[in-house]
């Protein structure tokens, strides 16, 4: 069986509605709430290959906290980008959903059965 993460945000509607679908589906997977308790570097290393995004795209550009940082004005290094987002989780897309060796932003909440 193939290892399936969802990290979650239980306060937004596409987290919920992402949970509700891959319950509904029968899918084992664990839950992190990344804002409660945070991402490991080491996951947070391999999300952009898993994603097929760069840390720039994977990041929510609405937030405040990505404008008081000056993110739009400055090109962060990967370990840089790390260490910004373990500081920061509110900045990364959600729900993101891991199935195996593929990942995907699932906005809207549907696109968790992509990658199934």
């Amino acid at each position: 069986m193939k290892k399936a993460i969802l990290i979650h945000n239980p306060r937004c509607s596409k987290s919920r509605g992402a949970k509700e679908i891959l319950e509904e589906q029968g899918i084992e997977f664990d839950t992190i709430d990344y804002l409660k308790d945070g991402l490991k570097e080491k996951l947070l290393s391999h999300l952009p290959s898993l994603l097929g995004l760069t840390y720039k795209e994977m990041v929510r550009e609405k937030e405040d906290v990505y404008k008081e940082l000056g993110l739009s004005n400055k090109n962060p290094s990967d370990k840089e980008w790390i260490q910004i987002l373990m500081k920061h989780p509110i900045l990364i897309e959600r729900p993101i959903f891991i199935y195996g060796e593929r990942a995907v932003v699932a906005r809207p909440s549907e696109l968790v059965t992509s990658i199934l």
